[in-house]
């Protein structure tokens, strides 16, 4: 079983992808750049991004049912990892613990030459 969850309160998939795949008890969530859903153009500024790529998540979230606190997994990947402290105290606002199991990769270039990119995967309750 492979589901597709979509939702226009998450920027909508610009290219070969959803923006999350329900295997049943297993959500796999697409990489979110900080692109504003309604104008799908990158918000400006570091934290800005940071904060509306999990509001893209969040509403994905939303759309499959499910919270950020059943986030499982995140892979975070930044243009510039001097902002990974920021990443940390967003987090912190938004999740509970136990937080998720995270990785986090500078990369040298992302999708629009974004920040940030974050995916994940949720496991159901």
């Amino acid at each position: 079983m492979k589901n597709k969850i979509e939702t226009e309160s998450a920027p909508k998939a610009l290219g070969t992808y959803s923006q999350a795949i329900d295997t049943g008890n297993t959500i796999y969530l697409s990489g979110q750049v900080p692109l504003d859903p309604n104008t799908m153009e990158l918000v400006e500024g570091d934290e800005e991004q940071i904060r509306q790529v999990f509001k893209n998540i969040q509403a994905v979230c939303d759309a499959a049912g499910v919270s950020l606190d059943d986030i499982v997994k995140l892979n975070v990947y930044l243009s510039d990892l001097s902002v990974f402290a920021k990443v940390n105290d967003v987090m912190k606002e938004l999740f509970s613990e136990p937080y998720p199991a995270r990785a986090a990769i500078q990369v040298a270039k992302l999708p629009l030459d974004s920040l940030i990119e974050v995916e994940g995967i949720i496991v159901k309750k």
